[in-house]
C-alpha cells in the first residue's frame, strides 16, 4: 500500500481552485462487510454529483468528471483496500489512496480538496526519514506510523567508487568493524597504518559528499533522520553530518538483508518516543501560553481562521471527524459560521489545517477529546 507524502497533500492543496471533490469512506479487505464497499461507494459517487450539481454544475458535466473514479469500481480494486479510501477529482486531478485509516463517510466539493481527515498520518509532522549506508549502496527512505518509501534523489551517489571514482584494487577483508576485546568501533586492519587511513578518510569524505546532498533536501526539514549501517560506519557519518535532527539512537547490522518493512520497524521503535514527546510539548507550552493570557495561544476558531491564513500559526490541534462549514472573506477577514452545511461552505477547520501546513506549521489531526478545554481547535502563534 502506497502512503500519501506530506508533499503529496501540499500538491493537493495548491491544485487549480475549481470544483474540487473530496471523497472519503471506509473499507474492509475482510469479513461480510467487504460486499457493502461497493455499494456504499456507489452511493457516495451519487452524492458527489448532487453536490456539483448544487454547486451550478451541469449533470453531463458532473457524470463526466466522476467517470474515472466509477471506472474503479470491480473486484480487483476491493480486493486492494486498507482501512479507508480517499479519492480526489477536479477537471484535472484524478488521484484515490487506500490508507490505514477508518474514514467517515464524507463527500465535500468546494474550491479546494479537503485534507484534514488525511492528517492524522502526518501528526507532529508525523514523518521521519531512514538513510541506509554501506560502501556499496546508499539508499534513502521516507516513512510515517504506516508505511516506508524510497525516494529517488538527484546527485545521491550510490556506493564510495562512484562518489570518490575510486578504483578499489584492495581485498574485501582490509578493513572491517572490530570486535575484539582490544578494538573500538570504528577502528581498521589492513596492510598498514597509512592504508587504513586513506580508506578511512576516503569513507569520510563519501559521507561529507551525501551530507551534501541530503542538506539540499533536508535544509528546511525538522523531522527526524535514521541512521541504519554496520557498526563502524555509524559514528564516521555522525562526524560528518550537519542535519541537526539526526537521531541519536541507529540501527546497526548489516542492511542487506533487512527488507523495507523490517527496516520501518525498527525505525518507528526509535521516532515513535519523538513524536509523542513532541506532541506533549505542544500540549505543554499551549497551556502555559494560554493560562498566561499571552495572546500566542487560542482555542477560538475566529482568530485562528484568519492567523492561519496569515501565517501567523506556528502550531494547531485540530479535531478530526468533526466540521465546521461556514466561509471566510480574506478581504474584509469576515467569517460566518453555521450550524448546518450550505451551498458554497467549506469546513472551517480543514481550512485552519490547510493553511497551516502550507505555511510551515505543524498539524496534530487528533481525536476531539485529546484538544484542551473541550474545543474542535488550538492553535499557537508565531507572534
Amino acid at each position: 500500500m502506497t502512503l500519501i507524502s506530506r508533499e503529496e497533500i501540499k500538491t493537493l492543496l495548491e491544485q487549480p481552485k475549481t470544483n474540487c471533490v473530496s471523497i472519503y469512506m471506509p473499507t474492509h479487505p475482510v469479513g461480510a462487510e467487504v460486499r457493502q464497499d461497493p455499494i456504499r461507494f456507489k452511493n457516495l459517487i451519487k452524492e458527489a454529483e448532487s453536490r456539483l450539481i448544487d454547486a451550478g454544475v451541469e449533470q453531463n458535466e458532473a457524470m463526466e468528471l466522476l467517470q474515472k473514479a466509477q471506472k474503479l469500481d470491480n473486484p480487483n480494486f476491493w480486493e486492494e483496500m486498507g482501512q479507508g479510501l480517499a479519492i480526489f477529482l477536479s477537471k484535472d486531478i484524478f488521484r484515490y489512496y487506500p490508507l490505514p485509516l477508518d474514514f467517515q463517510e464524507l463527500v465535500v466539493v468546494t474550491d479546494r480538496f479537503h485534507v484534514k481527515p488525511l492528517l492524522q498520518l502526518l501528526n507532529g509532522d508525523g514523518r521521519f526519514y531512514l538513510l541506509t549506508l554501506s560502501q556499496k549502496d546508499v539508499k534513502f527512505f521516507e516513512g510515517t506510523r504506516y508505511s516506508i518509501n524510497k525516494v529517488e534523489l538527484q546527485n545521491l551517489p550510490q556506493s564510495l567508487d562512484e562518489a570518490l571514482q575510486y578504483d578499489e584494487t584492495a581485498s574485501e577483508g582490509q578493513f572491517r568493524s572490530a570486535t575484539s576485546n582490544n578494538s573500538q568501533p570504528g577502528q581498521f586492519h589492513g596492510q598498514g597504518s597509512t592504508e587504513r587511513d586513506n580508506r578511512q578518510e576516503n569513507i569520510l569524505q563519501f559521507f561529507h559528499i551525501i551530507n551534501a546532498t541530503l542538506h539540499e533536501k533536508l535544509r528546511e526539514e525538522k523531522v527526524p533522520l535514521v541512521l541504519a549501517g554496520v557498526d563502524y560506519l555509524l559514528p564516521l557519518y555522525r562526524e560528518a553530518n550537519t542535519y541537526q535532527h539526526l537521531m541519536e539512537e541507529g540501527i546497526a547490522g548489516n542492511q542487506k538483508i533487512d527488507s523495507p518493512q523490517e527496516l520501518h520497524d525498527q525505525a518507528w521503535q526509535i521516532v515513535e518516543p519523538y513524536f509523542q514527546k513532541s506532541q506533549e510539548e505542544v500540549l505543554q507550552r499551549y497551556h502555559e501560553l494560554f493560562g498566561a493570557n499571552t495572546g500566542k495561544a487560542s482555542n477560538k476558531l475566529k482568530e485562528i481562521i484568519p492567523a492561519a491564513y496569515y501565517q501567523r500559526v506556528d502550531s494547531l490541534l485540530v479535531g478530526v471527524g468533526t466540521q465546521q462549514w461556514g466561509l471566510f472573506d480574506p478581504s474584509s477577514e469576515t467569517i460566518y459560521l453555521h450550524e448546518e452545511e450550505e451551498t458554497g461552505d467549506e469546513d472551517l477547520l480543514d481550512f485552519v489545517a490547510a493553511h497551516t501546513l502550507l505555511n510551515g506549521g505543524t498539524v496534530y489531526a487528533v481525536a476531539p477529546e485529546e484538544i484542551p478545554y473541550s474545543t474542535p481547535v488550538a492553535a499557537i502563534f508565531r507572534y
